[in-house]
């Protein structure tokens, strides 16, 4: 069954929405610091992340993914500058563009992996199959030792008797 071009259009924008909400949260969050740990940075990632690979793995869909992970750095974009009143939430310094690289490398990553569920299944034997034996491949059931000194060829389509 195919997917209508109006609910993808409806999901797309429904995953940016949910990234643009996450982009917000981490945006503001990244610089937390509990010390000297940058705790912040560290959920921030995992969520942003979380969120994206929850996106592409439940909608099955890079679109969707890429409309979250553009939502996020859309966000991260709009309130990382000065704002009206002179505040910034995104300092030009090493926490800040760690956390601009991150959300951006996390969004390639997301985006970007292969698709497992399309990778090819190992091929099945025709017995396996419910096919006729007749298709399956003969069966070697002797090896010569030295073929140039004229051993017999392997016999083919024989089973070993047991």
């Amino acid at each position: 069954m195919r997917i209508s071009w109006i609910s993808r259009v409806l999901s797309w924008l429904a995953a940016a929405l949910v990234g643009g909400v996450y982009g917000i949260a981490g945006t503001i969050g990244h610089s937390l610091l509990w010390g000297p740990i940058p705790v912040g940075l560290i959920v921030g990632a995992i969520a942003c992340g979380a969120v994206l690979i929850a996106i592409r793995a439940l909608t099955h869909d890079r679109g969707a993914a890429l409309a979250a992970g553009l939502g996020m750095l859309g966000t991260l974009v709009m309130i990382s500058g000065v704002g009206p009143g002179g505040s910034v939430v995104v300092e030009d310094s090493l926490s800040g563009r760690i956390w601009t690289y991150l959300v951006a490398g996390l969004v390639l990553l997301v985006v970007a992996w292969p698709s497992l569920s399309r990778m090819r299944a190992p091929a099945r034997s025709a017995s396996e199959s419910g096919q006729p034996a007749a298709a399956e491949a003969p069966i070697i059931t002797e090896v010569p030792l030295n073929p140039a000194a004229g051993d017999p060829p392997p016999a083919v389509g024989r089973r070993l008797e047991q």
